[in-house]
């Protein structure tokens, strides 16, 4: 009953996995539609000189045809040309600023020492120049409008009467202080500077520029600007099977575009748009399930790796919908390719091509141009995918943003001079946006830092800097334990080898190999790579107690790791790397010094698992093997190749390597790596 209730809460938790599966894909899916613009796909792609091979474009109703920016940009110019600076003109001012000449020649007077018969002529004559000044008007000439001429044309209202001049005809303060001073030589009996001192001392502009009402009048002229010119009517054709679509073709279907999603916007059903994303989205992300369970299955079954997958695949598309809503100037700018590299760093080659498919042709959908958009994104992709195949230095991240570049740009080229015929034609300050966004690019690698620590995940990056024979755990077995950081450092160069021929993660099985014996660093001298005086302590010691010092370097070793915190992946060739099997030499000891004794195996029997990864299996192999090589007394060809072929044969027997995922053709692979590998190897060494 009991293994009945065991089974069922097993099931349950399987069903319950399921279900929350189910829900992330839900979850995924419905951020993803509600991101997205809600308007209508517009069914037709189309590029300048491109021939048009659809069936004629026959248009379903009225609609406009758009201006180019261009035309409008010279309508706006034409338009603006017609509206002239408005001037104020301060009459106010211009009798405050007589009635202070006045008051400053009474003050001076007295003490100019002019005969005071001559002071009506003084007043007269300075009363005289000022009103012709400031009946001509005096103005602050306006940098703005002096671009084109020296002087331009400008409206003074006066007492709302508008009144046409020219900045030529008018004063500026400097032109009229030497009007002034030319009138004044020219009259005969006046002291020249005491009456020029005074005037200029009243002479201010009187005609002040509006920069409000001159703004508001230019703002309504080209509000008022049409950005159509002409119609396409019900019926006619907007362009035929065939036609080049030049320039003219163009601007219809560009005005085709916009009235279709006018139309779709008002009239359109906004919830079948809806559901039609819904579609569209979902069977992409079903798509996606489905490869992880047909070709990836331990994804598949690990929540924590599918919702790192859905949660990059939704960002990535969140943000594009967000540059659409905001309208970013070009769409380029996002940097699409740091999907693949997230994805293949902490997975593999071919989930990271068919996640940045699936968000390509989802993207497709949305954005202008959807095939210029698929060519440039899955070849960028698909590059830097290729790139970092076997990342071994970080250098790599900038050696694939170069290349990335590079592949950008032949791309931007090829299609340029399909579109224009014409290297001149083209705008090289288009290509700015894809290297920004390959810049950007390079943010993937504090992301993959993030998304290890969040989801407990070890990437390549990771392992390259486990490898690293400066690392602590590794530095102090190099001291400790001299003897077993040189027999790590030979099982790694075999079990990389190994697996780097059969297929295999060859950076994890180096990890694996350097730190799977670190719990020997506990007790050194018990084993044989590490005595070098002759003395061997388990000659002191019950056979029974031995093997379980030799066994405890495994627990012992995943004590030290977890301390350290290496990733459990790594731990896991601690864990499997002697499987179940025995410790065969102090077992056979004990039965033939104590025959007559009851033995318990398991004292004799390391804890296991068995290796359950084809990485950890061959790891297995090239311990045992390495392990054993030092104790030929004479190794040659045939010796060593003896005793490759034992050791496999024996762990085959054993059932070490049923889990492990390794065919009979991956083993004679093996074999042959391990004996031509091992012809080097002459240390002899007790086969414990």
């Amino acid at each position: 009953m009991a293994k009945l209730s065991t089974s069922r809460q097993k099931a349950l938790l399987r069903k319950y996995a399921l279900n929350v599966k189910y829900f992330m894909m839900l979850v995924s899916i419905s951020v993803i539609v509600y991101a997205l613009p809600k308007q209508a796909k517009f069914g037709y792609e189309y590029e300048k000189g491109r021939i048009w091979s659809q069936k004629d474009l026959i248009s379903p109703y009225n609609f406009a045809i758009l201006k180019t920016n261009q035309e409008i940009e010279a309508d706006k110019r034409a338009a603006l040309a017609t509206i002239t600076p408005i001037y104020q003109r301060d009459n106010l001012m211009v009798a405050q600023l007589t009635e202070g000449f006045k008051n400053d020649l009474e003050v001076k007077w007295h003490n100019a020492g002019i005969n005071d018969k001559l002071k009506p002529e003084y007043l007269r004559k300075g009363v005289e120049l000022l009103a012709y000044v400031y009946d001509k008007g005096v103005l602050k000439l306006n940098a703005k409008y002096q671009v084109k001429s020296p002087n331009y044309p400008i409206t003074i209202l006066d007492h709302n009467v508008a009144v046409e001049r020219n900045t030529s005809d008018l004063f500026t303060r400097e032109r009229a202080i030497a009007y002034c001073d030319f009138i004044i030589s020219k009259t005969p009996g006046l002291d020249k500077a005491f009456l020029l001192n005074l005037v200029q001392d009243r002479v201010q502009t009187n005609l002040t520029y509006d920069s409000k009402l001159t703004t508001h009048l230019e703002e309504e002229v080209t509000d008022n600007l049409s950005i159509t010119r002409g119609m396409v009517q019900k019926g006619e054709t907007i362009i035929g099977k065939g036609s080049v679509i030049n320039d003219e073709a163009y601007q219809k279907l560009a005005s085709y575009k916009k009235a279709f999603e006018d139309n779709a916007r008002i009239n359109g059903n906004r919830k079948l748009v809806l559901l039609g994303q819904f579609l569209l989205v979902g069977i992409a992300i079903t798509l996606l399930m489905v490869f992880l369970y047909l070709f990836r299955r331990d994804i598949f079954d690990d929540n924590r790796l599918v919702s790192l997958i859905l949660l990059v695949i939704t960002a990535m598309l969140a943000t594009l919908s967000l540059a659409l809503k905001l309208q970013l100037p070009n769409l380029y700018y996002i940097p699409y390719c740091i999907v693949p590299i997230i994805i293949r760093i902490l997975f593999d080659t071919r989930l990271a091509l068919n996640i940045h498919l699936l968000v390509v042709l989802i993207a497709g959908f949305f954005v202008p141009n959807s095939f210029e958009f698929a060519f440039f994104e899955i070849t960028a992709g698909m590059v830097s995918i290729y790139s970092i195949k076997n990342l071994i230095r970080r250098e790599q991240f900038l050696i694939s943003a170069l290349i990335i570049t590079f592949t950008y740009f032949v791309s931007f080229l090829g299609i340029s001079l399909t579109r224009e015929g014409s290297f001149t034609s083209i705008d090289w300050v288009d290509f700015v946006p894809f290297a920004v966004s390959v810049m950007l690019t390079l943010l993937a690698y504090p992301l993959i830092y993030a998304f290890e620590k969040v989801f407990a995940i070890t990437s390549d990056i990771t392992l390259i800097e486990l490898t690293n024979t400066n690392a602590k755990l590794l530095r102090d077995m190099a001291f400790s334990a001299p003897g077993t950081f040189q027999h790590s450092l030979q099982v790694a160069n075999l079990a990389e080898n190994a697996i780097f021929a059969i297929g295999g993660n060859a950076l994890l099985v180096r990890a694996g190999a350097l730190y799977h014996d670190i719990g020997k660093m506990e007790n050194p001298l018990f084993f044989i790579e590490n005595q070098n005086s002759g003395f061997n302590p388990h000659d002191k010691l019950p056979y029974e107690e031995s093997a379980q010092i030799i066994i405890r370097h495994v627990s012992k070793g995943i004590e030290m790791a977890r301390k350290a915190n290496l990733p459990e992946i790594v731990i896991d060739f601690i864990r499997t790397h002697h499987g179940n099997t025995r410790v065969d030499y102090f077992y056979q000891s004990f039965l033939k010094n104590f025959p007559e004794k009851f033995v318990d195996e398991n004292i004799f029997r390391y804890p296991g698992p068995v290796p359950f990864s084809k990485e950890a299996g061959v790891l297995m192999l090239a311990d045992s093997v390495e392990a054993a090589s030092r104790s030929l007394k004479e190794p040659d060809e045939e010796s060593i190749g003896v005793l490759v072929d034992r050791i496999v044969k024996y762990k085959l027997d054993q059932n070490q390597l049923k889990d492990s995922n390794i065919t009979l053709k991956d083993l004679e692979t093996i074999k042959q790596i391990f004996k031509r590998m091992l012809m080097s190897i002459y240390h002899v060494r007790i086969d414990y």
